[in-house]
Formats: structure tokens, C-alpha cells, sequence
């Protein structure tokens, strides 16, 4: 693969927090951007040298891209395939638009995982309601998912019993779903593969998540296993990255189970919302990880300078006036590190920002984290 280097134009597919850390990352290391997103108060755009606003499936803005960016990613992965494989055709695209087209569907995804021999929940394809009709005892109590377009919690509802399953498919539309079972957890964690090649691979240090109404809320990084059990997660992580060819900056959540076993909960094609604590804590960040698998470059190395506690910010710490919290305190202490994602308007479950905190443990970062949220 031909390295590309600054000062060449970058493109990605969105203009949200994510974006706006890509573009951050590939500016400082040289690159020009070129954002694509129809919101003209993108926060991406602030560091964008053009922002095509425009539509993600609109042809010319895509041909416009293509053709003057010499390659081009996603900062999420319910972009349209379709408008990746376009680009495909014009410019390089990473991940592939195949990749993207598995990660936006549950069943695919989860097909993919078990192809790789990778342990998931048992889970059912309910298509039809009569789907819903047979013996469900392996599968419940469970949770019942939209195959698409679910993220932090919506488009999902816990069932006990297969009436409850087929009220749930109701209320969801009846559009495709995938039944969950509902298993036992001791903890939740994630691992980030940043993947050139089969020889260019590096995975960043497992990441404990916490998660309040279906939201990530706390990351505390080194997670609280096993080194053991870290090392098989972030095998994992990689086995499935080399099944799918995967070029890119790849995150894989996993469900540790009560008898400290791995099953993988899902994947997402794109850094990661616990991930973030890498901008700070690691010697290269997700988003730079992002910029040099994109062009071809060797990934950078992941170690982890300072164990960390990553806190997400919600719009509901705003004032419904549109005032902020007051940042004093989190601003004077010198290890806490303060992330703003330039959006214009604040609500309630809206991802704002974050803020890391550095220490000398986990235990006492995520001590002083939680310490500093309850006073903003």
C-alpha cells in the first residue's frame, strides 16, 4: 500500500465529535481535511479546510470528494455503504465499505464473530413475527435489538417471555431484529485495534466501561481483570480485525462474564467513545492511529503512559438556558484534562465532551474523576 503524506487532503464521512478529533489529529500532523456533512454547524468543520455540505449519499458532493482526496474514512459507521463503495471507485477508502456494511448490521456483525471463532451471546434473527413463535427458552429472558441503526441504548427493549418479545418487535416497527440472550455480567470492556495490515497491527490497553441509561459513562483504563484475561481480549480484538481484512481504526466490546470468560458484544468500524482516554494517556492516540492506518503508515505504539478514568459529558449538565457548568474546578486541577466537541446546542443524553484524569492507579483516578464530575 503507497503511503500517503502531508500535505495531502483527507476526507471523512461526518462531521461530529469524532470527526472533529480525526481532523484535529490529521492537521497537526500535516494533512488538509475535507469534511462531509449536511450540517452546516458541524463540529468537525471548525478544523476542516473544505466542508461540503451536503448529504451523504449526494453524488456530487461524493464525486468532489473522491476526487480531490487521496483517501477517506467514516466517523460512523450508519453512513451509507453504498456512498463508500463510490468512493471506492475514486480514491481509497478505509475501512471498507464492506466492513462498514457488516458493522451496520447485528446479524452480519454477530455471523461474521462466530465465522472468526469468536464466542458471542446466543442469539436468534427475528425477521417476521413468526419468528417469535417457536421455542424461544434459549434465547430469554433476552434483549431484543433493531438489527440497524441502534446505538447507546435506543432501538432495544429487555423480554422476559416470548409474549414480551413479540409486543417488543411490535413496538419497534417490526423491522429486523436480532434476539439476545441476556447473560450474567461482571464487567463490560472494550479493546481498539488500530490495523494497516496483517503485519502493521496494534491494540490499545483494554478499557473498563461503566454505563448509565445505555450511555457510556465512565472508562477506566488499566481495566480491573486479569492480565491474563486482557491479553485474550486484545487477541481477540485482533483475531477478529485479520478475519475481516480490516484496515483502520477498529473498536470490539466484550461482555466478561461471571466466570471471567470473554463473549464479544459488538464491534464498531471507527474509534471509540472508550477510546478517548488514549488522548491523553497513550503515546499515540485512536485519532492518530486513525490518520496512519487511512494512509497506509505503520500504526503508532499504544503504550499506556499513566493509568487514566475517561468521564463523558452530557448535555444534561447544561443549564436549559444553554449555560455550561462551571469548569473552575476541573480546569485547576493539573492532572485532569478538559475535551469540548464545539457543538452549538446542548440536550439532554447529547455527548458534549469529557474530561481524563491521570494518576498514579486506576483506583485513584477514577476516585478523583467521579470527585470532579459531582462539582460541575
Amino acid at each position: 500500500m503507497r503511503a500517503i503524506l502531508p500535505p495531502s487532503m483527507l476526507g471523512i464521512l461526518g462531521g461530529g465529535q469524532l470527526g472533529r478529533m480525526f481532523a484535529i489529529a490529521a492537521r497537526t500532523m500535516g494533512y488538509r481535511i475535507t469534511v462531509l456533512d449536511p450540517d452546516r454547524s458541524a463540529p468537525a468543520a471548525d478544523f476542516a479546510d473544505v466542508h461540503l455540505c451536503a448529504a451523504y449519499d449526494d453524488a456530487e458532493a461524493l464525486r468532489q470528494m473522491g476526487q480531490t482526496c487521496a483517501a477517506v474514512t467514516t466517523e460512523f459507521e450508519n453512513v451509507s455503504a453504498e456512498s463508500m463503495a463510490l468512493l471506492a471507485t475514486l480514491t481509497r477508502v478505509a475501512p471498507s465499505a464492506e466492513c462498514v456494511a457488516i458493522a451496520q448490521d447485528r446479524m452480519a456483525e454477530k455471523r461474521w464473530i462466530n465465522q472468526a471463532g469468536l464466542p458471542t451471546t446466543a442469539w436468534l434473527p427475528v425477521m417476521t413475527d413468526d419468528d417469535l413463535q417457536g421455542d424461544l427458552t434459549r434465547y430469554l429472558p433476552g434483549i431484543l435489538k433493531t438489527a440497524r441503526l441502534g446505538y447507546d441504548g435506543k432501538g432495544q427493549a429487555r423480554v422476559h417471555t416470548a409474549d414480551e418479545a413479540r409486543a417488543a418487535f411490535a413496538a419497534l416497527g417490526g423491522q429486523a431484529c436480532v434476539l439476545e440472550k441476556m447473560l450474567e455480567l461482571k464487567l463490560e470492556v472494550s479493546a481498539i485495534v488500530a490495523r494497516t495490515s496483517r503485519a502493521q497491527v496494534e491494540v490499545f490497553p483494554v478499557a473498563e466501561n461503566s454505563h448509565r441509561d445505555g450511555i457510556l459513562d465512565i472508562s477506566l483504563v488499566p481495566a480491573r481483570i486479569a492480565p491474563d484475561l486482557a491479553r485474550q481480549a486484545r487477541d481477540m480484538a485482533r483475531r477478529l480485525a485479520d478475519a475481516l481484512d480490516y484496515v483502520g481504526v477498529l473498536a470490539v466490546e466484550f461482555f466478561v462474564l461471571a466466570d471471567d470468560s470473554l463473549v464479544i458484544n459488538e464491534i464498531a468500524p471507527r474509534p471509540h467513545n472508550s477510546g478517548h482516554f488514549t488522548l491523553d494517556a497513550c503515546l499515540t492516540d485512536q485519532f492518530q492511529q486513525q490518520v496512519r492506518t487511512l494512509c497506509g503508515l505503520l500504526p503508532g505504539k499504544t503504550a499506556l503512559l499513566s493509568p487514566v478514568a475517561m468521564v463523558n459529558l452530557l448535555g444534561d449538565l447544561w443549564q436549559p438556558d444553554g449555560t455550561p457548568p462551571n469548569w473552575d474546578v476541573l480546569m485547576e486541577a493539573p492532572n485532569a484534562h478538559l475535551h469540548l466537541y464545539g457543538k452549538a446546542e446542548a440536550r439532554p443524553g447529547r455527548k458534549m465532551g469529557h474530561f481524563n484524569v491521570l494518576s498514579d492507579s486506576a483506583a485513584s483516578a477514577l476516585d478523583q474523576a467521579q470527585a470532579l464530575y459531582d462539582t460541575l
